[in-house]
């Protein structure tokens, strides 16, 4: 077995890789969990201190700063130390940045700490979805990927579910300890079962290296290796700055149209999560039935990286993405026309987050197949970090275009336009033609 990649791709998945799987979609429910946890106390913060809409809005997007600092900053360590650790240290950082939030004394303080939590998340999401990839066969990578998205809207529907609860009994500080304590829990969970990345341990080949494979492998129920296998071509640990590795053997054309497409995608996702209850009250509806349509939306992504993830075993990972962008696209525009009407808004809503899970799932599902694994956290990351400024960029766009007289309708039409483009830049990736480090196999699976 000297192929170890070519087993792993191959092979029928052993119950450790699917554990792996399953413990990295908890770790990104922790991120949808985080997302919600200021939208669902910030009536309570902003009572206790008497904030306006401005620091309010601070509020909102310090933890997408991080989050943004956290993916460009923090991910590419994973190329140079390892997945796992820097798991380890961003789960710590997420942990103590929640704990002391429900300690915060001013919302200053707790601007810094949101941004804190949101470095922490950021630097994470790149190693948890190249871990989720690595550990899958080609058969059910896509699927495993689809999973690992699905775990935000799980993420934000629990934890929406809890946040409410915790508000009404023990006031707001209880849900930033809760999620500081559901975070801490996971560390020790991580490092019991959560593996290092094979192909990490073979590119960069740190101390111990082949005693860790080894280890993995007897998990795994496979033989043991005897020695190191040898590193893919171009997998060789990057020199010299990470990130210009992302522009080198034929990758720029694939980094540049991943980072379009993030950037469009979050552009409009955020869009759509941010503004889409306060629009609906706007058009006439209750609050009550305004937040019912937000959480339409995460429901729909349930379903949305669950149809992913059955469809990827059967369809070509471009042709989905593409078609879900455009779908998405559709049921966007859509909305704007029926906001008004209670019924259509709701099936609208979650028709929506079917298909933005959807389109999510497969972006993530390319960067593992873009890029060799001395550059794979870095280039995930840094598409990641894009997005997060398309997400923080899109809500206060909506804000101005809102007080420049637009009506909330029309702002749904011209999000619509962004997913169009997103769908031409996944067309146009080109991802697995001729990449460095990846096999004829992983190429099919991008097309």
């Amino acid at each position: 077995m000297t192929d170890l990649r070519k087993t792993l791709e191959e092979g029928a998945m052993s119950r450790f890789q699917w554990v792996a799987v399953a413990i990295c979609v908890m770790l990104v429910m922790l991120d949808g969990f985080d997302v919600l946890v200021m939208a669902f106390t910030a009536s309570s913060v902003a009572g206790e201190w008497k904030l306006n809409g401005a620091q309010l809005g601070l509020l909102f997007s310090a933890g997408l700063f991080g989050m943004a600092a956290g993916s460009l900053f923090v991910a590419p360590l994973a190329d140079r130390v390892g997945r796992q650790p820097v798991i380890v240290l961003c789960l710590v950082v997420i942990a103590v940045g929640m704990l002391l939030s429900a300690m915060a004394q001013s919302h200053v303080q707790l601007v810094g700490l949101r941004g804190l939590t949101g470095v922490g998340i950021g630097g994470m999401l790149a190693s948890v979805g190249i871990i989720t990839a690595e550990y899958s066969s080609l058969k059910w990578r896509s699927t495993c990927v689809a999973l690992q998205a699905t775990g935000y809207p799980i993420g934000a529907t629990l934890g929406g579910l809890a946040a409410a609860w915790l508000l009404q009994h023990y006031g707001w500080r209880s849900v930033f300890t809760f999620g500081g304590l559901a975070t801490a829990v996971m560390i020790p969970v991580v490092l019991w079962r959560l593996p290092e990345s094979v192909d990490f341990l073979i590119a960069r080949r740190p101390k111990g290296a082949l005693e860790k494979l080894n280890r993995i492998v007897a998990l795994m129920e496979r033989p043991l290796l005897a020695q190191l296998p040898e590193r893919a071509a171009g997998g060789a640990a990057a020199q010299g700055n990470a990130v210009a590795g992302l522009f080198k053997n034929g990758l720029a054309r694939p980094t540049l149209m991943l980072w379009g497409a993030f950037f469009l995608l979050m552009f409009s996702v955020y869009f759509s999560l941010s503004w889409t209850p306060k629009l609906l009250v706007q058009a006439g509806l209750s609050a009550q039935q305004g937040v019912t349509g937000g959480v339409l939306i995460n429901l729909g992504g349930i379903v949305g990286g669950s149809l992913f993830g059955a469809l990827a075993v059967r369809m070509r990972l471009a042709h989905i993405t593409v078609g879900a962008f455009l779908v998405y696209a559709v049921f966007t525009a859509l909305f704007g026309a029926v906001s008004g009407a209670l019924g259509l808004a709701f099936a609208v809503a979650f028709g929506m987050g079917v298909f933005l899970f959807a389109s999510m799932a497969g972006l993530y599902a390319f960067a593992p197949v873009t890029y060799p694994a001395a550059v794979r956290a870095t280039g995930l990351g840094w598409a990641i970090g894009i997005g997060r400024i398309g997400a923080i960029v899109a809500p206060l766009t909506a804000g101005m275009l809102l007080d420049g007289g637009w009506q909330p309708a029309s702002l749904y039409y011209a999000y619509a336009l962004p997913l169009v483009a997103g769908a031409l830049a996944v067309l146009a990736m080109g991802t697995g033609r001729n990449l460095p480090g990846h096999s004829r196999g992983s190429a099919a699976a991008a097309h």
